[in-house]
């Protein structure tokens, strides 16, 4: 016969998440071998996974205080203990931010999170919408991935990827040189560029990573406090976009966003040809070297 657990008796929403806590450490710390981190694996282990005090040897932590936040007390956790805990426990960014806000942290705390990875699939699309110019990228407008067509189209052949962005694409709209900007009409899309990038920041508020993304951005352009204090918001939507190319001219290109389940805040932006005149100068784009952007654009 089985014993089945019962639910434990919720009484507020504090009481719920530190029950929500004490089930995903558990199931955390048993995912866990203990080869994964350097140790040996023993014997008689009744359970698999890490113990409770290995967990806390790792973390840096009490024993008694790591047993108590499994078991769901109501403790204190700091942004710095909470960090320990999740390196290790090998925690993902999105288990990162499960946990911080299981222990109702707020989610400044989770600093700067890393770029996620992308599934080698994600390429393999890319290169078969060809000759379409198509890219990852996030709500940020980091650039994660693109095939050869987007190369050409902007001019990334100089782009060497850094913790798995090439590079932020409003950032180099706004700093490159008149002669070296891909876009026909920059300040109109720069405007619904920024809309869209306040649309997203208000998911963030607080956090360094973006808090520092926008003073950077404030610090370096004029046109962008000038946009940015206009407080406009917009979600990324189908956009003409019109492009100068130096060899094939003037491109009217729609982009065309997709989102990606189990990537947050990514999707895949793909720019599809306005009319057939378009369509043919975008058939050209993957033999063509890269276009406007020669210059190497900053992170």
């Amino acid at each position: 016969m089985t014993v089945l657990e019962e639910p434990p008796v919720v009484t507020g929403g504090r009481e719920r998440r530190r029950t929500e806590l004490a089930r995903f450490l558990k199931a955390c710390r048993a995912r866990v071998a203990p080869e994964d981190v350097g140790l040996p694996p023993g014997l008689r282990r009744r359970t698999p996974g890490l113990r409770r005090e290995e967990v806390a040897q790792l973390a840096g932590v009490g024993v008694t205080w790591y047993t108590w936040l499994e078991q769901g007390r109501p403790i204190n956790a700091s942004e710095q203990v909470l960090l320990a805990v999740a390196r290790a426990l090998r925690l993902d960014g999105t288990e990162r931010q499960h946990l911080f806000r299981l222990a109702g942290m707020a989610s400044s705390a989770l600093a700067a999170p890393a770029p996620p990875e992308l599934s080698p699939a994600i390429q393999v699309i890319l290169d078969s919408l060809a000759p379409l110019p198509a890219a990852v990228s996030n709500t940020r407008f980091d650039v994660l991935s693109f095939n050869q067509p987007y190369r050409s189209l902007f001019g990334t052949e100089r782009m060497r990827p850094s913790h798995g962005v090439f590079f932020n694409s409003l950032w180099c709209m706004l700093t490159a040189p008149e002669c070296c900007n891909p876009c026909e009409n920059p300040e109109e899309t720069l405007s619904r560029m920024v809309a869209v990038l306040r649309s997203a920041y208000g998911r963030h508020v607080g956090e360094p990573a973006w808090e520092e993304h926008v003073q950077r951005l404030s610090a370096r352009s004029e046109l962008f406090r000038e946009l940015w204090a206009r407080q406009e918001v917009a979600p990324p939507k189908t956009l003409l976009r019109i492009f100068r190319h130096p060899e094939l001219g003037v491109l009217r290109l729609n982009a065309t966003y997709l989102t990606m389940p189990g990537v947050p805040e990514c999707y895949i932006v793909v720019y599809v040809p306005e009319d057939p005149a378009d369509r043919e100068l975008v058939e050209r784009l993957g033999s063509l070297p890269p276009g406007s952007w020669p210059h190497t654009c900053a992170r």
